[in-house]
Protein backbone atom coordinates (compact mmCIF):
# COMPACT_ATOMS: atom_id res chain seq x y z
CA UNK A 1 0.00 0.00 0.00
CA UNK A 2 1.38 3.32 -1.33
CA UNK A 3 1.54 6.49 1.20
CA UNK A 4 0.16 8.90 -1.55
CA UNK A 5 1.89 11.75 -0.09
CA UNK A 6 5.42 10.58 1.39
CA UNK A 7 5.37 8.45 -1.74
CA UNK A 8 6.38 5.44 0.96
CA UNK A 9 4.55 2.22 1.40
CA UNK A 10 3.25 2.43 4.74
CA UNK A 11 3.81 0.32 7.57
CA UNK A 12 8.19 2.26 7.00
CA UNK A 13 7.89 4.03 9.51
CA UNK A 14 6.92 1.73 12.78
CA UNK A 15 9.02 3.87 14.90
CA UNK A 16 5.81 6.59 14.42
CA UNK A 17 2.44 4.05 14.31
CA UNK A 18 -0.20 3.33 16.68
CA UNK A 19 -1.56 0.50 16.73
CA UNK A 20 -5.72 0.63 17.58
CA UNK A 21 -6.82 -1.42 20.83
CA UNK A 22 -10.73 -0.49 21.10
CA UNK A 23 -12.63 1.92 18.27
CA UNK A 24 -16.08 3.04 19.76
CA UNK A 25 -18.81 5.08 17.88
CA UNK A 26 -19.38 8.22 19.96
CA UNK A 27 -22.11 10.06 17.27
CA UNK A 28 -23.96 9.05 14.69
CA UNK A 29 -25.07 12.12 12.54
CA UNK A 30 -26.56 11.96 9.28
CA UNK A 31 -23.77 12.82 7.53
CA UNK A 32 -20.55 12.69 9.90
CA UNK A 33 -19.81 10.17 12.76
CA UNK A 34 -17.45 10.23 15.75
CA UNK A 35 -15.33 7.50 16.39
CA UNK A 36 -13.54 7.53 19.88
CA UNK A 37 -10.15 4.87 19.77
CA UNK A 38 -7.89 3.30 22.21
CA UNK A 39 -4.55 3.26 20.46
CA UNK A 40 -1.12 1.82 21.71
CA UNK A 41 1.49 4.36 20.74
CA UNK A 42 5.02 3.33 20.17
CA UNK A 43 6.33 3.68 23.26
CA UNK A 44 4.06 1.09 24.30
CA UNK A 45 1.29 3.05 26.38
CA UNK A 46 -2.20 3.38 25.61
CA UNK A 47 -4.33 6.99 24.68
CA UNK A 48 -7.32 8.10 22.80
CA UNK A 49 -8.20 9.39 19.71
CA UNK A 50 -10.87 11.38 18.78
CA UNK A 51 -11.77 11.72 15.19
CA UNK A 52 -14.75 12.03 12.41
CA UNK A 53 -15.49 9.95 9.81
CA UNK A 54 -16.59 11.96 6.14
CA UNK A 55 -17.18 10.05 2.93
CA UNK A 56 -14.69 12.13 0.86
CA UNK A 57 -15.48 15.24 -1.45
CA UNK A 58 -14.81 16.57 -4.47
CA UNK A 59 -13.54 19.90 -5.66
CA UNK A 60 -13.77 21.36 -8.89
CA UNK A 61 -11.14 23.89 -10.82
CA UNK A 62 -13.63 25.03 -13.30
CA UNK A 63 -11.87 26.73 -16.53
CA UNK A 64 -13.41 28.60 -19.09
CA UNK A 65 -12.06 28.88 -22.29
CA UNK A 66 -11.82 32.80 -21.36
CA UNK A 67 -9.36 31.96 -19.15
CA UNK A 68 -12.07 32.48 -16.42
CA UNK A 69 -12.87 30.18 -13.78
CA UNK A 70 -16.23 29.62 -12.08
CA UNK A 71 -16.23 30.24 -8.09
CA UNK A 72 -19.35 30.12 -5.39
CA UNK A 73 -19.98 32.11 -2.32
CA UNK A 74 -21.79 30.27 0.57
CA UNK A 75 -22.62 30.23 3.88
CA UNK A 76 -20.68 27.84 6.26
CA UNK A 77 -23.14 27.49 9.49
CA UNK A 78 -19.68 26.64 11.73
CA UNK A 79 -18.05 29.65 11.40
CA UNK A 80 -21.60 32.00 10.99
CA UNK A 81 -20.21 33.67 7.60
CA UNK A 82 -20.44 33.20 4.38
CA UNK A 83 -16.71 31.69 2.21
CA UNK A 84 -15.87 32.30 -1.23
CA UNK A 85 -15.09 28.69 -2.57
CA UNK A 86 -14.72 26.36 -5.93
CA UNK A 87 -17.67 24.20 -6.88
CA UNK A 88 -16.91 20.93 -4.29
CA UNK A 89 -19.17 18.41 -2.92
CA UNK A 90 -19.34 15.26 -0.75
CA UNK A 91 -19.17 11.65 -2.08
CA UNK A 92 -22.23 9.93 -2.18
CA UNK A 93 -21.98 6.27 -0.90
CA UNK A 94 -21.50 3.99 -4.25
CA UNK A 95 -20.56 6.57 -6.31
CA UNK A 96 -17.14 7.43 -8.00
CA UNK A 97 -15.26 10.48 -7.59
CA UNK A 98 -16.14 11.35 -11.08
CA UNK A 99 -19.59 10.95 -11.33
CA UNK A 100 -19.68 13.26 -8.20
CA UNK A 101 -17.48 16.05 -9.94
CA UNK A 102 -20.21 15.99 -12.80
CA UNK A 103 -23.13 15.91 -10.44
CA UNK A 104 -21.87 18.99 -7.99
CA UNK A 105 -20.60 21.05 -10.76
CA UNK A 106 -24.30 20.65 -12.91
CA UNK A 107 -26.35 21.24 -9.81
CA UNK A 108 -24.48 24.29 -8.05
CA UNK A 109 -23.45 26.04 -11.30
CA UNK A 110 -25.49 24.89 -14.25
CA UNK A 111 -22.36 24.13 -15.87
CA UNK A 112 -21.14 21.25 -18.00
CA UNK A 113 -17.47 19.85 -18.77
CA UNK A 114 -16.50 18.12 -21.95
CA UNK A 115 -13.55 16.72 -20.13
CA UNK A 116 -11.96 16.48 -16.25
CA UNK A 117 -8.73 15.76 -15.05
CA UNK A 118 -7.76 14.23 -11.80
CA UNK A 119 -5.11 16.71 -10.07
CA UNK A 120 -4.83 15.72 -6.53
CA UNK A 121 -6.10 14.00 -3.14
CA UNK A 122 -5.80 16.15 -0.44
CA UNK A 123 -6.43 15.53 3.42
CA UNK A 124 -7.25 18.83 4.79
CA UNK A 125 -8.21 18.09 8.26
CA UNK A 126 -5.46 15.11 9.25
CA UNK A 127 -5.37 15.62 12.84
CA UNK A 128 -9.48 14.83 13.61
CA UNK A 129 -10.94 13.46 10.16
CA UNK A 130 -10.49 11.03 7.54
CA UNK A 131 -11.64 13.45 4.88
CA UNK A 132 -10.10 13.57 1.62
CA UNK A 133 -10.85 15.83 -1.14
CA UNK A 134 -10.01 14.99 -4.79
CA UNK A 135 -9.51 17.72 -7.18
CA UNK A 136 -10.47 18.04 -10.50
CA UNK A 137 -9.84 20.30 -13.21
CA UNK A 138 -12.70 20.55 -15.28
CA UNK A 139 -12.68 22.36 -19.11
CA UNK A 140 -14.73 22.60 -22.43
CA UNK A 141 -17.36 24.30 -19.70
CA UNK A 142 -21.32 24.93 -21.44
CA UNK A 143 -23.46 27.06 -19.19
CA UNK A 144 -26.89 25.64 -17.85
CA UNK A 145 -29.57 26.05 -15.09
CA UNK A 146 -28.20 24.96 -11.46
CA UNK A 147 -30.17 22.89 -9.43
CA UNK A 148 -29.70 23.21 -6.32
CA UNK A 149 -30.82 20.96 -3.33
CA UNK A 150 -33.20 22.17 -0.84
CA UNK A 151 -31.74 24.57 1.61
CA UNK A 152 -28.83 25.10 -0.62
CA UNK A 153 -28.42 29.09 -0.98
CA UNK A 154 -25.42 30.48 -3.17
CA UNK A 155 -24.02 32.91 -5.29
CA UNK A 156 -22.06 31.27 -8.82
CA UNK A 157 -20.23 34.01 -9.96
CA UNK A 158 -16.64 33.91 -12.78
CA UNK A 159 -13.84 35.74 -11.83
CA UNK A 160 -9.47 35.53 -13.59
CA UNK A 161 -7.22 33.38 -11.76
CA UNK A 162 -4.69 36.20 -10.51
CA UNK A 163 -7.76 37.98 -8.40
CA UNK A 164 -8.10 34.53 -6.93
CA UNK A 165 -4.39 34.57 -6.09
CA UNK A 166 -5.01 38.14 -4.73
CA UNK A 167 -7.97 36.99 -2.67
CA UNK A 168 -6.07 34.48 -0.87
CA UNK A 169 -3.24 36.97 -0.52
CA UNK A 170 -5.22 39.56 1.11
CA UNK A 171 -7.25 36.97 3.57
CA UNK A 172 -10.99 37.07 1.48
CA UNK A 173 -10.11 33.26 0.83
CA UNK A 174 -9.68 31.33 3.48
CA UNK A 175 -11.06 28.11 2.67
CA UNK A 176 -7.73 25.23 2.51
CA UNK A 177 -9.31 23.03 -0.27
CA UNK A 178 -9.48 26.66 -2.03
CA UNK A 179 -6.59 27.67 -1.62
CA UNK A 180 -4.69 24.29 -2.55
CA UNK A 181 -6.78 25.19 -5.83
CA UNK A 182 -5.55 28.36 -6.66
CA UNK A 183 -2.24 27.42 -6.29
CA UNK A 184 -2.93 24.42 -8.57
CA UNK A 185 -4.67 26.96 -10.76
CA UNK A 186 -1.88 29.02 -10.80
CA UNK A 187 0.64 26.70 -12.05
CA UNK A 188 -1.84 25.02 -14.36
CA UNK A 189 -2.38 28.66 -16.29
CA UNK A 190 1.81 29.15 -16.28
CA UNK A 191 1.87 25.56 -18.20
CA UNK A 192 4.58 24.44 -15.36
CA UNK A 193 2.37 21.91 -13.74
CA UNK A 194 0.02 19.00 -15.37
CA UNK A 195 -2.19 16.39 -14.06
CA UNK A 196 0.81 13.98 -15.55
CA UNK A 197 3.29 15.38 -13.77
CA UNK A 198 1.94 14.96 -10.30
Amino acid sequence: MSDPVAGRAVGQHPHLEEVTVRSERVFDGGFLHVNRDTVRLPNGRETHREYILHPGAVMIIALLDDGSVVMERQWRHPLGRAFIEFPAGKIDAGEMPLATCVRELAEETGYAAARFTHLATINNAISYSDEHIELYLAEGLTAGEARLDDGEFLDVFTVAPAEVLDWVRDGRITDVKTIIGAFWLEKIVAGTWTAAER
